[in-house]
């Protein structure tokens, strides 16, 4: 059995057949509020995992380097060594969420341009937004890092959203993290599913997403289910 380097709220790392590889097993644990909310949801590893590995899969296609090797079963997924960048980049399209609130932003305003936010990977502190000044000033990542993020969040986004709006969803907001590799390439790492964006029908404004446990809507593995459905048509 693999050696466990890093046991998450919804995912473990472990020690890949290579030094210079992980394994990432999904878990079937939603958590929201910091952890204070938590439950086991029938599928949920399988469906972030499948959602994941077809978005990476399609980033790929369109430039965007990511950590994805292969997947090794359905849980389960080979990826690159990296450094984690402790800085969670957050992109809006619409206002939702801590956005609408901090703000005073009515759910579901469009915004008059993409917005583009950094907050420090500290769950004791409780991943506090932060700027260029006080990643330079914390040396979380260079500014040379830091404009290669800013990049290619804006282009994950680009492609994103024009993929999501063809299947009838609209990208409301999402959270993507950043890896090292041991040579300094910056690549996508983590994962992007439910749980780290924000998607709604376009028709029907309904949340497929993780909205629906964090406000006890309900049907949340249905939700994503139908997320499955629609991206691996």
């Amino acid at each position: 059995m693999e050696k466990i380097l890093y046991e998450g709220k919804s995912k473990t790392v472990c020690e890949g057949p290579t030094d210079d590889t992980y394994i990432i097993r999904f878990k079937d644990t939603a958590t929201a509020f910091n952890g204070e909310k938590k439950e086991d949801l029938t599928n949920k590893g399988f469906l972030n995992a499948a959602i994941s590995n077809l978005i990476y899969k399609y980033l790929e296609e369109n430039g965007i380097k990511t950590h994805l090797i292969k997947e090794l079963d359905e849980t389960s997924v080979l990826v690159r060594k990296a450094e984690i960048v402790m800085v969670e980049v957050r992109i809006r399209n619409v206002a939702a969420g801590s956005f609408s609130k901090k703000y005073g932003v009515a759910e579901g305003a469009p915004l008059a341009c993409t917005v583009l936010e950094f907050c420090l990977k500290d769950d004791a502190l409780g991943d506090p937004m932060i700027n260029e000044y006080h990643i330079l000033a914390l040396q979380k990542a260079t500014k040379q890092e830091l404009q290669i993020i800013s990049d290619m969040a804006f282009k994950v986004n680009d492609f994103m959203r024009k993929y999501f709006r063809e299947i009838g969803i609209e990208l409301v907001d999402f959270k993507i993290e950043f890896g090292k590799t041991p040579d300094g390439e910056i690549i996508l790492a983590d994962e992007i599913s439910p749980d780290t964006c924000r998607f709604w029908d376009l028709k029907t404004m309904e949340k497929l997403d993780k909205d629906r446990f964090r406000q006890d809507l309900g049907n949340v593995e249905e939700a994503y289910m139908e997320m499955l459905r629609r991206i691996g048509l």
